[in-house]
């Protein structure tokens, strides 16, 4: 297979995973829903999965079951190869199947694997000699122009996606941060309030000079305190509104996605893209 038929296939399969995958959300959830890692329509793992099985078993087209379970060991160890470089890339478990049984590590599952073979069979024995004609068909100049402009186009897109997904983590980290402030600055709060109150119920006909200072000073520092916790607040319902925005398309497109850093945070952003579907 050279490299101009790799591309070819790639591309081909990445785009039909992608119509399946939006397929199958659609009929699920009664609307569109971008279903793709990318912005675009292309899901590279699709595209990756199916090139790897055709260009090394192909051999293996007439032998029915050593078909089906190479097929079935290749693609789980692609699928679960990227979903563990995409945690370690970007701390997001973008597909997790912890609740399935026979999974290892949430990245891949005996079940989905299974079926991921039968599907490779169908794809090696039915649906790729008749997409190899239909390539062959094409010609090769205009199939080399073709190409050029869907890896620009992806190649654009992945540095859009990459940065959409950092800067989404840096809202993320800051919503953490800004909460871990609120919490000190409540507990402060409640240190102040709690003084005030036990030098109110100490048992003196007259407070003294020093003990109205400091009251005051605890008045002051309180007044401030709730200054700051508002302005705190803003602060977090704003950088909220912007994490939902930005991590809409994500948290649709992955419903099963799970953060390592952020896990109650994404549940929370999660519950809010739905209820604002």
């Amino acid at each position: 297979m050279t490299l101009y038929e790799m591309l070819l296939y790639f591309f081909i399969y990445g785009i039909l995973g992608w119509c399946t995958e939006v397929a199958f959300a659609a009929a699920k959830e009664r609307r569109f829903v971008n279903r793709g890692f990318l912005n675009g329509p292309i899901c590279p793992i699709y595209g990756v999965g199916v090139v790897t099985v055709t260009a090394f078993l192909d051999p293996l087209r007439d032998q029915w079951v050593l078909l089906y379970l190479a097929s079935t060991i290749l693609v789980t160890l692609i699928e679960g190869l990227t979903g563990f470089v995409l945690d370690r890339l970007f701390h997001h478990k973008w597909w997790d199947y912890t609740g399935m049984p026979f999974n290892i590590g949430g990245y891949v599952c005996l079940v989905f694997s299974l079926v991921w073979g039968v599907a490779c069979v169908t794809i090696v024995k039915v649906v790729h000699p008749v997409v190899r004609d239909l390539c062959l068909l094409l010609p090769h100049v205009l199939g080399i122009l073709i190409l050029t402009g869907c890896v620009c186009a992806m190649a654009a897109d992945l540095l859009v996606t990459v940065n959409s997904i950092l800067k989404w983590n840096r809202q993320l980290d800051a919503l953490d941060k800004v909460a871990a402030d609120l919490r000190e600055l409540s507990g402060r709060m409640g240190e102040n309030i709690y003084e005030n109150v036990m030098d109110g119920i100490e048992i003196h006909e007259k407070l003294d000079a020093a003990r109205e200072e400091r009251k005051e000073e605890r008045k002051e520092q309180l007044t401030e305190l709730r200054l700051q916790a508002e302005e705190l607040r803003g602060r977090y319902r704003e950088l909220a509104e912007r994490s939902i925005r930005d991590g809409r398309r994500i948290v649709r497109a992955f419903p099963t996605m799970q953060s390592r850093r952020h896990k109650e945070l994404l549940e929370r952003i999660r519950a809010r893209v739905h209820e604002g579907k």
